[in-house]
Order: C-alpha cells, then sequence, then structure tokens
C-alpha cells in the first residue's frame, strides 16, 4: 500500500514543551489515536519492505525507539527474521546500561541494556533504528556515537522511520556519518508549529481518578518475553501468541462485538496482537496506549484530540501518563507488563475507561 502524509500525520499542541510546540500524531499507528490493529500492523510492516532486501547476508539487529515505536520495530524485526530489543527508559533488572539522549522530548533520556548488547555485538553486521518520525536526526546520531565510543570496531548502521522530516542538511550529516535512511513519507515540518497554534487547546482535561476501581477481572498469564532484553523476533512473535491462545482459552469465543484493546506506555506490540486475533474472530476493534506524552486537548473537529484522561503510570507511581478519547466499547481489554504489585495505576486506567465502559478485563503478562 502506497501511504500519504495525508493519511499518517495529524498536528496536535504538545503542553509545555518549548522545544517543539506541536506533536505529529498517525492515526494508524496504534499509540495516541485508537486503530484497527491489522491496520498497524499493516503499516508496520510496509515499513519493513523499504529495507528487508537491501542488505542482503548482512546480520542485522533491529532497535525499535520508546516508547511510540516498540510495536514497529518489534514487527518489523518479527518480517526479516533478526534480532531485536528496545531502547526504554524503564528500570531492567540486573542490566548495565548505555544512555543518550532525545533531546525534543519532555522525558529525554533513553538507554539500552548493554549487558545485551555485548552479548550480540560480535555477531552483528549492522544496527537499524526503528522510528516513527525522525525529524532532525539527532537523537539517531547520539545514539550511534555512543556505541562507536562503546564498540569502535562495531557494525554499521541505517535508520528507518515511517515519517522523516529532515532537512537537507541534516540529511547530509546522516549520509556523512555513513547512516542508510530508509522511510515511508518524507515530510517538511516547516508550517506544523503554526497549524498547532491555529487550535485553541481548551478541550476536556480529566483528572487522575483515583481511588478503588471494584472489581474487575483480571487475567494472570505466564511466559513474559521482554522486548527490553535482546530477543529473537521470531521467539518474540511466538511468546505473543502464546499470549493470546492463554487469554482465548480464558475468555472463551467473543464474536461480533465492538473491542477496546489497551496498552501500557512502551508495552504496545503485544496488545497490537492481542487487538488483531479478536479482530480476525470476528470483532470491530480498536487499539491505543497509554503514553507519557502530555497532548492538550481541544474541541475543533478537525483536532485529533477532544478528550484527555490523566492517569497514574503503571510503572512509577510518581509519574503522569495520559490517554485520550476513550470510546464506547462492548467489551476493553487492558494488555499490560507492569509489576504484578502495582494497583495505583491500574486503579486510574481502569477507572478512567470505566467513566465509559462497563466490561472491563485485565490481562497481566507476567
Amino acid at each position: 500500500m502506497k501511504y500519504t502524509e495525508q493519511d499518517l500525520v495529524r498536528i496536535a499542541k504538545r503542553e509545555h514543551n518549548l522545544k517543539r510546540p506541536y506533536l505529529v500524531a498517525d492515526p494508524l499507528q496504534g499509540k495516541h489515536i485508537p486503530v484497527s490493529p491489522s491496520a498497524a500492523l499493516g503499516l508496520f510492516t510496509a515499513l519493513a519492505d523499504t529495507f528487508r532486501r537491501e542488505y542482503p547476508g548482512e546480520r542485522l539487529l533491529l532497535v525499535g525507539f520508546a516508547e511510540t515505536a516498540t510495536a514497529i520495530g518489534a514487527q518489523a524485526a518479527i518480517v526479516l527474521g533478526t534480532a531485536y530489543i528496545q531502547t526504554t527508559r524503564e528500570t531492567v533488572p540486573d542490566a548495565e546500561y548505555l544512555f543518550f539522549s532525545e533531546e525534543h522530548s519532555h522525558a529525554t533520556e533513553q538507554k539500552l541494556v548493554k549487558t545485551d548488547l555485548d552479548r550480540i555485538m560480535p555477531q552483528t553486521d549492522r544496527i537499524i533504528f526503528i522510528e516513527d518520525e525522525i525529524t532532525t536526526g539527532k537523537t539517531i546520531l547520539n545514539i550511534v556515537s555512543v556505541l562507536r565510543r562503546t564498540y569502535p570496531k562495531g557494525p554499521a548502521f541505517s535508520a528507518a522511520s515511517i515519517l522523516n522530516g529532515m532537512p537537507e542538511e541534516n540529511l547530509l550529516a546522516c549520509r556523512e556519518q555513513g547512516i542508510r535512511l530508509h522511510y515511508l513519507v518524507k515530510t517538511d515540518h516547516s508550517a506544523y508549529p503554526d497549524r498547532a497554534a491555529l487550535f485553541s487547546g481548551t478541550g476536556n482535561y480529566h483528572g487522575c481518578m483515583t481511588g478503588d476501581a471494584g472489581p474487575f477481572p483480571v487475567l494472570m498469564v505466564r511466559g513474559r518475553m521482554d522486548a527490553r532484553r535482546l530477543t529473537n523476533a521470531s521467539a518474540y512473535e511466538k511468546a505473543c501468541q502464546a499470549l493470546w491462545d492463554a487469554v482465548r482459552q480464558r475468555i472463551g469465543t467473543v464474536s461480533g462485538r465492538r473491542l477496546l484493546v489497551v496498552g501500557t506506555e512502551e508495552f504496545m506490540y503485544p496488545a497490537l496482537l492481542v487487538g488483531k486475533r479478536l479482530e480476525e474472530a470476528g470483532n470491530t476493534v480498536l487499539c491505543h496506549s497509554t503514553t507519557r506524552s502530555p497532548i492538550a486537548a481541544s474541541p475543533e473537529a478537525d483536532y485529533p484530540f477532544h478528550d484527555r484522561y490523566e492517569l497514574k503510570s503503571l510503572y512509577d507511581r510518581e509519574r503522569k501518563t495520559f490517554l485520550y478519547d476513550i470510546g464506547f466499547f462492548d467489551r476493553v481489554f487492558i494488555v499490560t507488563d507492569a509489576p504484578e504489585g502495582e494497583t495505583e495505576g491500574i486503579n486510574s486506567l481502569v477507572n478512567a475507561l470505566g467513566s465509559r465502559n462497563d466490561s472491563i478485563t485485565l490481562i497481566r503478562w507476567c
């Protein structure tokens, strides 16, 4: 499928971000905007198709960027059958890290598990970074610089993104560093700040709904594979399929219903796969996930976010996260890898979803 900027770009206002006052929201990505999981995974596969035949014989490691590109990277790695790891902002037990910055983000610190990179680097010819959007390329240059210092005899580098908005001088900087670029749609960001400024930002803001969420079904499924650690993408896909098999056994046949599947922060791909399987069973399914991004809500019809729900993070009770434009569904499934003892974040998410939905099931992959 041929994608266009009109298909993949919605402009929103960032809140309290002087570095970049706008946010590019992709309506097919399954992160901020609810979308059919098949449409999201089809988009990610199309990105993988831009480079899947470019590196014959090379041993590849794909790196998906947290939080928005973790599912894109996972699907691309599955398509190519490569090794995969995602960046993270969370704490990974028993790990040593490499740190780098994502300068335009509200949460700038990123890290990779060095413990695992040390193991895979001798068997890696090329690292391909996977992003939803590359605007300046500074994040890619930052991580390449860190990796070259750490592994002087290391691999070649490429980057693949759904959108590429890099100006010519930034494209040249990547070429000079030997970084190959792949993308689906080339964008021009010069008008985006003015477009974002047209929106009032006076939408509906729902405060954090704390307190007991009341009884709701909880499905505990063992066998989690954590993509924050080095994984074989084919094994990761099988583990996610096993998650779905366990869920299907527990919930029985569900068909002909309108369903929502919600992922949590960096944990996106398993929710999309569960959503796709529910879609294949004859349901109408939408997927999106909670996010750290504080995006303004605004009432204009052509603005992508009208309602913002503030949440407590499922991974850090001191951190705010958000979910946008909750709809009405027959059933809602939350799919998360949050720590088993976590309750405050779960309660705030269930309370937010419960403001419009009666049937909510929590799926903990642990």
